[in-house]
């Protein structure tokens, strides 16, 4: 269930919705905590790069990777390693987080209802966009793949949202940054619309992503032209 639940009410059948990803999307928070990751394991001798880790585990639940760096470099992380991370990276945010470039100019623009699907714990969603000044646009409406148990690209925190906010998936548009993402949207039978820069445009639009946009100014338009097909 939703960190605060969704009241239930009467959702017109026309109704459509987006669904945002926090990290990367609405938050530039994945360079920030992913370069916060790397540096930790450089700490234990790990030979990774921040553009690496970036590139690497962008979108992708926090245990799953350190999952992959014990196996691909034959180590056993601290029992603590990801709770330390946690810590670290809320010090980052705090001292360093911005909103995504544009964000809340298109976010201003758009009508239709939305809300935010993470695979991020709730706490962390909440806390990066409350330091983004974002908070107060999704309060109410923050799911969390933790809630469930289910993590891109499963397709399962996207259909629970849509579900918990009364909309049919196939009148829902989903903003992803990540492969998973996209595959996970695709998968749940939504519109899914890719945001990157353009040397990242073509690992989205190969994950099935409908149309990739590089500056937030351009979604507003973006999502007007997908609601009226």
């Amino acid at each position: 269930m939703s960190e605060s639940k969704v009241k239930d009410c009467e959702v017109p059948e026309d109704e459509r919705l987006i669904i945002f990803d926090c990290d990367g999307v609405l938050v530039d928070s994945e360079p920030l905590g992913l370069s916060i990751l790397a540096g930790m394991l450089r700490q234990l001798g790990v030979d990774i790069e921040d553009d690496y880790a970036v590139d690497r585990f962008r979108g992708r639940r926090i245990a799953e990777c350190l999952e992959e760096v014990e196996r691909s470099y034959r180590l056993k992380l601290p029992e603590a390693f990801e709770r330390n991370f946690r810590a670290e990276s809320a010090k980052g945010f705090t001292a360093n987080l911005s909103a995504v470039e544009g964000v809340a100019d298109a976010l201003d623009a758009i009508d239709t209802p939305s809300c935010v699907a993470s695979s991020g714990p709730s706490e962390k969603v909440r806390l990066t966009l409350s330091l983004t000044g974002l908070l107060s646009r999704f309060d109410g409406r923050i799911f969390s793949a933790y809630e469930i148990g289910a993590w891109k690209p499963d397709p399962a925190l996207f259909t629970h949202a849509s579900r918990e906010m009364g909309v049919d998936p196939a009148r829902t548009i989903v903003i992803e940054d990540s492969v998973v993402g996209v595959q996970a949207g695709v998968a749940a039978g939504m519109t899914v619309l890719g945001f990157a820069p353009e040397h990242r445009a073509t690992q989205l639009s190969a994950a099935g992503a409908t149309a990739t946009f590089s500056k937030m100014h351009l979604l507003p338009d973006l999502i007007s032209h997908y609601q009226l097909l």
